[in-house]
Order: structure tokens, then sequence, then C-alpha cells
């Protein structure tokens, strides 16, 4: 059966017209009796990367985060919310970017993060056990909030891989470390949907975040939030979208492979709004095919060469030492290597995974990625790709 994807245009953040959008999207998917059960307990998970404001668009907008509350409690659904940011606390990070304040006037509790839960799952074609936050198993089925933002390593951080944040803290570094192959990593994020089975997934693409993403890039009106109980064909809506080729996005790729939805143009019916009307041909996202860093040896010597590495602009370091902090592979790529701290960090870029949690975090996006030269020279006139829309 086709996947049904919900396009919603929504021009603001401006709170009314983003809670008739909501509504609009989930009745466009049969409203929700069609989507929960009756009383069913369930979990808000947003994107919260790090404790920006919500001007930044670093995280999913609070207004957004409010309105599928209100449309839910007034479902007589018991709520409660949660994701664990890459660094920082998921109390201080809800707090900063305005969700905290909205939950509490909802009296939406926030679920337990931090504390991890081994879950096996032996059905998983890359990943039988995860570690999750307690919340994520305990507190009801999942309504994924995720924002549209430019990812390096897997492309766009969309509905998929919004479910990264249910594995806590520190500990999605290891999954880096044990997975710097952007596409084994990429089955790890589909196993994991596939283990939580959120019930609903929704797209804050009011503004999205282009360029040197998901933390640093710049901020572009794309005016839609998306809705669909398969995340897959959402995603590959949003690259169709962004004039992206969806089979090009490692997850959309072994999404569909695995069974957990549908990517192709065929299987996908749009409601709502026309997706033509949204299509920017001309969004900064990396259009190149990915390149994986081959575990080591000289097979790592020749990925250096051709996959873009991090690099920090000295000029913007403030040295707060965040980016060696989150750097997960031992001993560190990213590191005050000569020990004098009033300089910035440098890289050894034979340690370095590609991973780029370093550049993902950076509080003042002093990180950017540049092409090796040899892809410069070679790869830098590669045309665009044109997708149908």
């Amino acid at each position: 059966m086709a996947s049904k994807v919900a396009l919603v245009r929504c021009t603001s953040y401006d709170y009314p017209k983003v809670l008739e959008a909501v509504r609009h999207g989930v009745d466009l998917l049969g409203g929700p009796s069609a989507l929960f059960k009756p009383g069913e307990k369930l979990l808000l998970k947003p994107n919260f990367l790090a404790g920006d404001p919500p001007e930044a668009g670093t995280t999913t907008h609070y207004t957004v985060f409010r309105a599928m509350g209100e449309v839910l409690k007034a479902d007589n659904h018991p709520l409660s919310y949660g994701d664990s940011p890459a660094f920082q606390s998921p109390k201080s990070v809800a707090e900063k970017c305005g969700v905290a304040k909205q939950a509490d006037e909802l009296g939406i509790p926030l679920s337990d993060f931090v504390t991890p839960v081994e879950v096996k799952f032996p059905e998983g074609r890359q990943n039988k056990v995860f570690t999750l936050a307690k919340g994520a198993v305990e507190d009801g089925r999942i309504v994924s909030l995720s924002k549209m933002k430019v990812h390096a390593f897997q492309r766009i951080t969309g509905a998929i891989k919004n479910q990264f944040g249910c594995i806590p803290g520190i500990l999605k570094g290891e999954y880096h470390v044990k997975l710097p192959n952007a596409y084994e990593f990429a089955k790890m994020l589909v196993d994991l949907n596939m283990l939580l089975k959120p019930a609903l997934f929704l797209m804050d693409g009011v503004l999205a975040m282009e360029g040197n993403g998901p933390r640093g890039g710049v901020l572009t009106p794309m005016n839609v939030l998306l809705f669909s109980t398969d995340p897959v064909a959402l995603d590959a809506t949003v690259c169709r979208m962004l004039n992206h080729d969806p089979s090009m996005v490692p997850t959309v790729q072994f999404g569909g492979e695995s069974g957990l939805g549908n990517w192709k143009d065929a299987d996908i019916e749009i409601v709502g709004e026309s997706l033509s009307t949204f299509v920017k041909p001309g969004f900064d996202i990396p259009r190149s095919p990915l390149r994986a860093v081959a575990p080591g040896g000289i097979m790592r010597a020749i990925s250096n060469l051709l996959v873009p590495r991090p690099v920090i602009d000295p000029k913007i370091c403030i040295k707060c030492g965040i980016c060696v902090n989150m750097c997960p592979v031992n001993p560190k790529a990213v590191d005050w290597h000569d020990g004098n701290k009033k300089n910035p960090p440098t890289y050894k870029y034979d340690r370095c995974i590609r991973c780029y949690c370093c550049q993902e975090t950076c509080p003042e996006h002093a990180i950017s990625l540049r092409k090796p030269l040899i892809r410069r020279i070679f790869g830098g006139r590669r045309a665009k790709k044109a997708v149908k829309a």
C-alpha cells in the first residue's frame, strides 16, 4: 500500500497558525482516532541537539511541540516528552530552546532520558541489542517531532535519524566508533526505528537549516510541516523538496530495503498541499555520493583522501573544548595535541572517523567541512542531479 505524507503550509511560528497547521496535518492522516488507541500513553520526542535559543533553528520549535501536545491532550492521551542531547542535560536544553515552558504550561512531564536500559532486538539486521533511555522504553509510543536540517554524515537529519536521541548521552559516541561507515550507521538507525515503532512523525520545516548543519548552518524558509506514519516516505519527500536523490540518503535506502517504509515516488501518496509548491532546487545540501571512511590501514588513508574533513576556524574558536569532549575515538582525533589550551585544538586526521560530532556540536559554528584537494579537483564540477518531484 502507498504511504501517505501530509504537507501543510505554515509560513511562520505564530502559534495560532502552527496550531491550525498541526490540527490539519493530523486530520489529513485520519485524525487521532485513526493514529492512536483511545487513551494511549504517548511520548513527544523533539530534536534537542543542543541548548540553543529557538531562533537558532537547532531544535524543534517550541510552538510545534506545544501544538502537537495540545492536539493530543484534547484527545485524552497521557503525555510525556524527552530527548537526549549530544551533550548537556535534557532539562537544560528543554529550558533553553523554550520547550520546557510550554510543557509545564500543558502539564506534560519530562521523561527520563538519562538512565540507560538495555533492550534486546533479535530481529535487527545490524544491531541485536540497544542501550536506550528509560523513558523511550517505558513512557509510551513515540510521536517523533524532527527538524528539517542538513547533516554531513547522513545528508539529512530527518524523521528516521530523530530516534537516535533515544540513546542516552555519551553512549551515542560509542555507536560512531563502532560504526564509522555511514551506511552501517544508517542500518543501525533503521533497526532503531524498527524496534521503537513510533506512532507518528512530524517534521518542522517552517524554517529549515541548510549549509553547515545540523547546528551551524543557515536558516531558510521552507514554510511546511510534514506528517506521516512512515518515516522513510517522509524523509524521501523531504529529499524531493530539496531536489536531492532520496536513494543517496542511506537511511532512506536501507529503510526501504528493510521494510520500514516506502521511498519510491509511486509508493507515496501526497495529501494536503502539492509537493511541487515546496521544491527548492538551490537548497545547500551535500549532493555528491557518500564515501565511507574505511576501518584502518591503507584503506583508511585512501578514504581520508576522498572524505570531507572537519576544519576549525581559529578566528571563531573560543577554545571551549566541546569538540574534544565529543570526539568519540581514543586517542582523540581532535585535541590540544601540543598541550597549549590557549590555542584552538588541532586534528590528527589519521585518527578521524569522519563522524562530524565535533562539527555538529560546536557552539560557535567554528568547525566546517572541507573537501580534500583531490575531490575539489576532480569532483567539484559534478552536476546536480535533478529529481522527479
